[in-house]
């Protein structure tokens, strides 16, 4: 049996570009000012790259905003998930698709 030295394959991820990064933080930052969202965080898994917005730290996301590239082709590698999982909006361009909070339809309710 031979020692194999070559490295473990890495695995790749999916990740935001920096622009969708900086559109993505202008629009968390618009959404504090007003105070419907608290705290965000960001994944860069293997499929897909995941913003998730907070009412608070410590519940589940109220919104996920998801970039999936191997939906490109067919349904927009962009959607906003609500709380349930339930795809409230997917389109192929990230600007088109945050139009969904500029609707005034994502009051949080206590």
């Amino acid at each position: 049996m031979a020692f194999d030295p070559s490295p473990a394959p890495r695995q790749v991820r999916v990740f935001f570009e920096r622009r969708e990064l900086v559109r993505l933080l202008s629009l968390y930052g618009r959404m504090v000012a007003a105070g419907e969202w608290r705290d965000y965080a960001i994944d860069g898994l293997s499929e897909s790259a995941v913003f998730s917005v907070f009412e608070r730290a410590s519940e589940n996301p109220l919104y996920r905003i998801e970039k999936r590239p191997g939906l490109a082709r067919r349904q927009g590698a962009w959607a906003i998930l609500g709380q349930g999982g339930m795809i409230l909006k997917r389109g192929h361009e990230l600007e088109q698709v945050l139009r969904f909070f500029d609707r005034g339809r994502f009051k949080v309710v206590d």
